[in-house]
């Protein structure tokens, strides 16, 4: 005669259906958190961009707007290269040559939806004097 402690065998699958109830929460924290990655990366590439844009635009000679809006998109992913909707600004401010970028952030997957508020980088750069 086999004698059950403490219920043990009513057990059986209960850590299957825990797991079960569990997934979607952790899926959409997976979700969330990848997000949260996008959004950092395209501060990060915005920055990035107005940074070489505000450098470029500095030491060129001649040319600054065009050197400037040139830089700007050199170094962007082709996702975010696309969604740059405006082009970036590009001035002369106080002896520094000043740029920024807008891009919008996409959902999920680059390329293919975004959000619909954008992400400012700015950049400057002492400016080089015409030779």
């Amino acid at each position: 005669m086999r004698v059950r402690l403490f219920g043990r065998g009513r057990d059986r699958g209960q850590t299957a259906i825990e797991f079960l109830g569990v997934t979607p929460l952790i899926i959409l924290l997976a979700v969330a958190l990848w997000q949260c990655a996008l959004i950092g990366y395209t501060f990060s590439l915005a920055g990035n961009a107005a940074d070489q844009a505000a450098h470029e635009g500095a030491v060129a000679q001649g040319l600054r707007r065009q050197a400037c809006r040139d830089a700007a998109e050199k170094d962007l992913p082709q996702a975010w290269r696309d969604s740059m909707r405006q082009q970036p600004k590009c001035r002369i401010s106080n002896g520094m040559y000043k740029a920024e970028v807008k891009l919008q952030v996409p959902v999920l997957v680059p390329g293919v939806l975004n959000w619909p508020f954008r992400v400012e980088g700015n950049g400057a750069f002492p400016l080089e004097a015409d030779r």
